[in-house]
């Protein structure tokens, strides 16, 4: 963190509701920090101070006019810390984005991976990039994990139907991995010493994901929660339940740089209020997909380069 600045920057997503909530009122009460934050709709209830921008994640259109907001009210400033932390959960992946892809495939990665590239030129020198993750990643913890990349058929999908909902969300939390994992791999980010960390709040509590699901479809999950989880929970603690309160005072942390991982590794996972830095999955380590993500995702937000190498 660039110490010579009298104020430090922070920029959120994923802040009106949930953990990125508590992580967001914990962050704004630090002194001499300024807060940006972006969120759909109007009169959101954030903290006194904090700068709401417009931002609609299922329009690339959007992202770019918030990274244009964004830069043009820094002035002279820089971005100490970028916090992506918004998602989306449905029953379903028969819902699309503005550009027409998946829409849970559109908002959890296309967004923030253009977002993360569009600002990090705006970027403070020894600054940090946060990517909310998630456990779903790894098929050793959640049997639905994706066990092949395939970025077309994510965005395009051509099978629909009950779960597929979910499994978009799991696929779409191991492209939020391997894009921390490509941010990490750029010379620019090594050069200039910006730490890049992907972060799962584990299995959380009253957060606002699915909110859009069926009635029925929330109570199903509820009841799971408060019954099987806690019973698996006895024997797999990556199963038991975290409040949106642990879980936010955590992801302010990680972005305050009060927990860092150990050299070498970018994957903090919430287990049982407690950050842990295990190795994400297979997939999830494996260079190939990652620098093909990076490639075809590119392609989709309207960039054409190479994936960054290490």
């Amino acid at each position: 963190m660039n110490q010579a600045k009298s104020q430090r920057i922070v920029v959120m997503t994923g802040v009106t509701a949930g953990l990125g909530l508590h992580a967001l009122q914990k962050i704004a009460a630090q002194p001499g920090t300024r807060v940006i934050v972006g969120a759909r709709g109007s009169g959101r209830a954030v903290p006194p101070g904090v700068e709401v921008i417009p931002l609609d994640l299922a329009s690339l259109a959007s992202v770019r006019q918030f990274s244009e907001a964004v830069t043009s009210r820094l002035e002279s400033g820089r971005i100490d810390i970028l916090v992506l932390n918004a998602g989306m959960q449905a029953s379903t992946n028969e819902g699309r984005s503005v550009e027409g892809y998946e829409l849970t495939f559109a908002v959890n990665h296309l967004a923030h991976y253009l977002l993360a590239r569009l600002l990090l030129s705006q970027m403070a020198d020894q600054g940090r990039l946060v990517i909310t993750t998630s456990e779903t990643h790894d098929p050793a913890v959640t049997p639905i994990a994706p066990k092949a990349l395939d970025p077309q058929a994510l965005a395009h999908p051509d099978k629909s139907g009950f779960g597929m909902g979910i499994r978009a969300y799991a696929a779409s939390k191991l492209c939020n991995l391997l894009t921390a994992q490509s941010f990490a791999a750029m010379e620019e980010v090594r050069a200039r010493k910006l730490a890049v960390i992907a972060f799962s709040p584990g299995l959380t509590g009253g957060t606002s994901l699915g909110r859009d699901s069926p009635r029925a479809m929330r109570a199903v999950v509820m009841l799971l929660m408060h019954t099987v989880f806690r019973v698996v929970g006895l024997f797999r603690p990556e199963y038991v339940i975290g409040t949106p309160e642990r879980s936010g005072e955590a992801l302010a942390e990680i972005a305050l740089g009060a927990v860092i991982p150990p050299p070498g590794r970018i994957y903090v996972s919430l287990v049982k209020g407690k950050p842990t830095f295990p190795d994400p999955s297979q997939l999830a380590r494996s260079r190939e997909a990652r620098e093909q993500l990076w490639r075809e995702s590119a392609v989709m937000v309207g960039f054409d380069d190479q994936a960054p190498t290490q």
